[in-house]
């Protein structure tokens, strides 16, 4: 199944998480909350291991903060790590809906999504 990216490039596809099948947290059945409406362009470095944020309550997104381990907010997702094969830019999911944790797959779009953060 090729997945969309959140560029115009009709032919692109969505890059490979190295660690997903070592770490099972981007398989979790649970969504996150969403955290904004729009993807995070960062770039990401080879061989280096990342910490994405999956329940959408970190103050430092895209990435965790270990906000999910206050025992008082009872948050069961845990980040998904992430490791690329190639350093460059990509789009990262900050509405947390993506079926492609950490990706962004364009789900996003969807109206209750965009409908689910007002800004002011």
């Amino acid at each position: 199944m090729k997945y969309r990216v959140y560029s115009k490039k009709i032919d692109e596809v969505l890059p490979k998480n190295l660690l997903e099948d070592i770490y099972t947290a981007s398989q979790q059945k649970q969504l996150g909350i969403i955290y904004d409406k729009r993807p995070f362009k960062i770039t990401l470095e080879k061989d280096k291991k990342y910490n994405w944020c999956s329940c959408g309550m970190s103050r430092q997104q895209p990435f965790c903060d270990g906000t999910h381990k206050n025992q008082k907010l009872r948050i069961t997702m845990k980040p998904v790590r992430v490791q690329v094969a190639e350093t460059k830019e990509y789009w990262l999911c900050n509405c947390k809906q993506t079926s492609h944790r950490p990706f962004c797959d364009g789900t996003h779009r969807q109206q209750h999504i965009q409908d689910a953060i007002k800004k002011y």
